[in-house]
């Protein structure tokens, strides 16, 4: 028996990039369906941390990131930790990234010590397979239509919608689901780009990892030993190690060590039996006959690759799908979550008739640079502690914390400055409020709020003496039928106790910017404007992609 229905967007994948856009979308009132053919979510770790750009953009889901406060597992600012050693039991572990206090700080540690400045928005210590099941069920809190044991069999891009059958893993029941718009977010293995015919650019796999979920009695050997990760390197033996509950699972005793073995070589996933994984974690332990209880394990490779493009019609691909990178730096679930985003704001204004639909090219044409670029970061990362050799031809490192908050958007839906640079990245602690730029953060009201409390849909941003321009959007939005939130700075609960508006946003009290939905600048004044009207309808007009 089969069944057919109607939704605005299908949703292909239940992992980071899948759930945010189920989420966000829900947020703004959008029907969507989301498919994914496991049972349930994750139950291996996966990424560790929600660094403080997509806390920024969860904390448009009213108490959800309270939430994720409540039940991480650690404070990233104050008892962070990445080490290499030989083994657990290495008495002289090198710190990479050291705890505070603990004497290895460098200039990379003071400045996430210092994003303070920049964000009020504060670092998620927990694994991805925590992130996933609280997102799942914030969405479905929202009424978000989560499927899961539920596989996608086929789909077409029929010109005016997405025509896809589904099915039911523990039935077998087909239905047939109508869309508007579909997401791929199927991971790395990415069936629907696949199917597509869309190709990919980049490294490809780098090395094959066979991830071990165990339980045993490590108390002894890490005390005094507070690490998100502790990267093993013994000869040809090496992997990574997450512990302290980074796991994900929040068991106690439970920990995940993940093995390196050659794609070259003719191991594969199938000779990993229980005894080899045992041996395996006694030998990154360092304790030769250390009692293991095994809980699962799983094969997945370490890969660079990004598609060559991320809109085919009326599917647009997201998260591993779209870009896949090696875990240093702790970038591609995150970027995953941004993906998704990006996605629900430009959806809902697509389908809501705010903005035209051309607005989905942008997000191929600003997703896709920054995704090659956090992709050869994470692979600039990846080979300088495993292949140094292999580094050359990729691009000089750039600060981790820049690629946080620091990089940059450029495109059709973007009013950019005569004398802007194209950069990808910019330093957030030099932040300049360019149109295409993330709206930097500015305290008000003696810190009980702060600009980015501002943001997350239209948002007119208005010096302390641009009423003009306060005018002139507030109509020219009820003209268009847009909504837009207007903000003056300086106005009652707006006062700006530091003084920086001038200096963070390099307009005068006359000028004023306009924020999208993901909180980049769209369009900027620095001064008074004698068409005040016509300039900004022009600006909602271009943001929108409403010419």
């Amino acid at each position: 028996m089969s069944s057919s229905e109607h939704t605005q967007v299908l949703i292909v994948g239940g992992g980071y990039a899948g759930l945010s856009a189920a989420l966000f979308l829900a947020l703004r009132g959008v029907p969507a369906i989301l498919v994914e053919r496991h049972p349930d979510t994750s139950v291996q770790p996966k990424a560790f941390g929600l660094n403080q750009r997509s806390m920024e953009l969860l904390g448009t889901v009213p108490g959800l990131t309270e939430l994720i406060h409540r039940e991480q597992v650690m404070d990233f600012g104050k008892d962070a930790q990445i080490m290499m050693a030989t083994s657990l039991s290495d008495p002289s572990p090198h710190v990479i990234l050291g705890a505070e206090g603990s004497g290895t700080e460098g200039e990379e540690d003071r400045e996430f010590n210092d994003l303070d400045s920049t964000t009020s928005a504060r670092f998620g210590g927990l694994a991805q397979a925590q992130g996933e099941r609280i997102l799942r069920n914030r969405a479905e809190d929202l009424g978000a239509d989560l499927r899961f044991g539920t596989e996608l069999v086929t789909f077409e891009d029929e010109g005016t919608s997405v025509r896809a059958t589904v099915r039911d893993t523990t039935t077998g029941e087909e239905t047939t689901l109508e869309a508007a718009y579909m997401i791929a977010a199927d991971g790395w293995r990415a069936g629907v780009r696949r199917t597509l015919g869309i190709g990919t650019r980049g490294r490809g796999d780098l090395s094959n990892m066979h991830a071990i979920l165990f339980d045993a009695d490590l108390s002894e050997v890490l005390k005094g030993k507070e690490a998100i990760l502790a990267f093993i390197q013994e000869g040809d033996f090496s992997g990574v190690f997450t512990y302290s509950g980074f796991s994900g699972t929040g068991r106690e005793g439970e920990y995940l060590f993940a093995v390196n073995y050659d794609p070259e070589s003719e191991l594969g996933p199938e000779d990993f039996t229980p005894e080899r994984c045992v041996a395996d974690v006694r030998r990154a332990v360092g304790i030769p006959d250390l009692e293991v209880r095994l809980v699962s394990d799983a094969a997945y490779a370490i890969a660079h690759r990004t598609a060559e493009r991320f809109r085919e019609g009326r599917v647009l691909l997201a998260g591993d799908a779209a870009h896949t990178m090696p875990p240093t730096g702790g970038m591609g679930g995150n970027t995953a979550i941004q993906d998704g985003y990006d996605l629900a704001w430009r959806l809902a204004d697509v389908v809501n008739g705010h903005a035209g639909p051309e607005l989905l090219d942008s997000y191929d044409t600003e997703r896709r640079p920054v995704g090659e670029h956090t992709a050869a970061q994470q692979l600039l990362e990846f080979v300088a502690r495993v292949a140094p050799q292999a580094a050359e031809g990729l691009p000089p490192k750039v600060p981790l914390v820049w690629q946080y908050l620091g990089y940059r958007y450029h495109s059709q839906n973007i009013v950019t400055e005569a004398d802007d640079d194209g950069s990808l990245v910019e330093n957030p602690f030099e932040a300049t409020a360019r149109p295409g730029s993330r709206a930097p953060y500015l305290p008000l009201e003696d810190g009980a709020t702060s600009t980015t409390a501002l943001f997350g849909g239209h948002t007119l941003l208005a010096g302390p003496r641009a009423q003009g321009w306060v005018s002139a959007f507030t109509e020219a939005a009820a003209a268009l039928g847009v909504p837009l939130e207007v903000h003056r700075v300086g106005s009652e609960g707006l006062r700006d106790t530091e003084g920086r508006w001038q200096e963070l946003y390099r307009a005068g009290e006359e000028g004023a910017v306009l924020v999208r939905p993901d909180f980049y600048v769209g369009w900027r004044a620095r001064s008074a404007s004698g068409e005040a009207a016509k300039e900004a309808e022009a600006a909602l007009r271009t943001t929108l992609a409403r010419n």
